[in-house]
């Protein structure tokens, strides 16, 4: 199939591109990278009066260093940057390793960060990225900028708190504190949408676990922050019986949703597999025996 007619603009600023969509509040869809918005187009899902392309947004592709320890990344950044860069890896090893397993590498070369997090997939890796990294996402519109947490961020499955005139220009990634981190992601076939996977973060100092952070997709209809998993790792060992109930905490609450891939008691089953086998590598990484 082939989109529906729609009128076409390119602005060159993140001032021309608010005030366009201000200007066609309702009628206009961004597109960045276009890996989701194409084929929604193609298949008629949205049908949108006008699209607004910010690829020319030159000022909005970039990664720097905070002076906390963290990054600010610009919301035209590219999958592939975030896989490949050096800082991204110095600062958030977890990325990169979790980059790896978005969609296929013509894929992770036009997608961008701003793109996926407003797209809001519950299976994508990007918005499970910045709920374990306690992101801030920056918010511009015709009326100034406000600043949204990751937590607040999503609200269902492909929606969030954005409005129709408003864009994401920038997350913020906090600086934080770990010697340890896994990522484990199941699905049918390289490149396929993930059925489950799960991301974790360790602080482990002489053999306790300072901080501890685990999230969640797949499993429901936004990312997930497992907190009770994480009080359970805090101050801990993380001894075999840690980790059990740190995985049974994680999972004992998961809802997932029924479709033609999987059922939610194999869902619950995958998170809970895949759960153990983050913070197993996670542990290894801080005991030195994983690179």
């Amino acid at each position: 199939m082939k989109p529906a007619p729609f009128d076409y603009c390119c602005p060159d600023s993140v001032a021309e591109a608010v005030e366009v969509l201000a200007a066609n509040k309702g009628e206009a869809k961004v597109m960045a990278g276009g890996q989701s918005l194409g084929p929604m187009l193609n298949f008629r899902v949205v049908r949108p009066a006008l699209i607004v392309d910010v690829s020319r947004l030159l000022e909005l592709d970039y990664v720097r260093q905070r002076k906390d320890g963290g990054l600010s990344i610009g919301a035209l950044t590219r999958h592939r940057e975030l896989e490949t860069s050096a800082l991204v890896a110095a600062r958030f090893p977890v990325i990169p390793e979790t980059m790896r397993h978005v969609a296929h590498l013509a894929i992770r070369n036009r997608g961008t960060i701003g793109g996926s997090l407003s797209h809001a997939d519950p299976a994508a890796e990007l918005p499970m990225l910045v709920r374990l990294l306690d992101a801030q996402i920056a918010i511009s519109s015709a009326r100034g900028e406000r600043t949204v947490s990751a937590h607040d961020f999503f609200i269902g499955p492909l929606s969030t708190v954005l409005d129709e005139d408003e864009l994401v220009v920038r997350i913020e990634l906090p600086g934080m504190r770990h010697n340890g981190w896994g990522f484990e992601e199941f699905s049918r076939r390289a490149g396929d949408f993930a059925l489950a996977a799960a991301g974790v973060l360790l602080d482990v100092f002489e053999g306790k676990v300072r901080d501890a952070r685990v999230a969640m997709m797949g499993v429901g209809d936004t990312p997930l922050r497992c907190h009770e998993a994480e009080d359970v790792l805090k101050g801990s060992d993380l001894g075999y019986d840690v980790v059990e109930r740190a995985v049974q905490a994680a999972c004992s609450g998961l809802e997932p949703s029924e479709d033609l891939h999987a059922s939610p008691a194999f869902r619950r089953h995958l998170a809970s597999v895949l759960a153990r086998r983050c913070i197993q590598k996670a542990r290894s990484r801080t005991e030195g025996r994983l690179a």
